[in-house]
């Protein structure tokens, strides 16, 4: 983990030598960051979605099959293999994204420790203030309610509509009140990382995210209707 820790942190040490703001620093690093593991993100998506329209198909397949879990078992890997998915494909992006994200937490809590800055009185001399935050290393009360905000909205915008009650709506706002603890807590720079990353993602969920769905849910009707076409003749 310290060597992730270490490297992300030379990252944002060049950003900063470069346009000489830290704050500014962070916004293009989380986007740097963002960008890196949006390939992880789309493969996750398409992984995500095809697992969704297997699902009758896969109820369907459980229950006939209830009291044979052997056979159930087998036709679930031809199903797997009809659809071409990896029943892991959507959690291996995740593991990736895990040693990466507490890399990032650490290097912004600790920016000295993770080689960002030579020594604390270069951080001290560098943290002069962002737009209306006073210092990046105090919480921040205006970034804190971005923070919980934003990731409402990023949950929302992700969440399947199907899905939109109960349970998972349920965790929507836990995870929304968590931010907005977090960012009273932690130090502004840390909730900014946050922030933007959480626009970021909104933005990405409109402009590559619906796209693709969309397009995989035409190709997936190509399919369907080109089956039925010779299921006719």
């Amino acid at each position: 983990m310290n060597i992730i820790s270490n490297l992300l942190g030379h990252v944002l040490r060049i950003i900063f030598e470069l346009v000489n703001d830290y704050g500014m620093a962070i916004i293009i690093f989380t986007v740097f960051v963002k960008l890196l593991l949006l390939p992880l993100t789309i493969k996750q998506t398409k992984s995500t979605k095809a697992m969704q329209d297997m699902q009758p198909k896969i109820q369907e397949i459980q229950e006939k099959y209830k009291n044979k879990p052997e056979k159930q078992q087998q036709e679930m890997m031809k199903l797997y293999q009809e659809y071409k998915v990896n029943p892991l494909a959507g959690c291996l992006p995740l593991l990736i994204q895990m040693p990466i994200l507490i890399g990032l937490f650490t290097v912004l809590r600790e920016p000295v420790a993770s080689g960002v800055f030579a020594n604390q009185a270069a951080f001290d001399a560098a943290n002069t203030g962002f737009l209306w935050v006073n210092s990046l290393t105090k919480p921040d009360i205006i970034l804190a309610v971005l923070s919980g905000a934003s990731t409402f909205v990023m949950q929302m915008l992700m969440m399947p509509k199907d899905q939109q009650q109960g349970s998972m709506k349920v965790m929507t706002y836990v995870m929304s009140g968590m931010m907005l603890f977090w960012g009273f807590t932690f130090p502004a720079g840390l909730t900014l990382y946050w922030t933007v990353g959480n626009l970021f993602a909104i933005a990405q969920q409109y402009l590559i995210m619906n796209p693709l769905k969309a397009k995989m849910a035409n190709s997936k009707e190509e399919i369907v209707n080109e089956e039925n076409h010779r299921n006719k003749k």
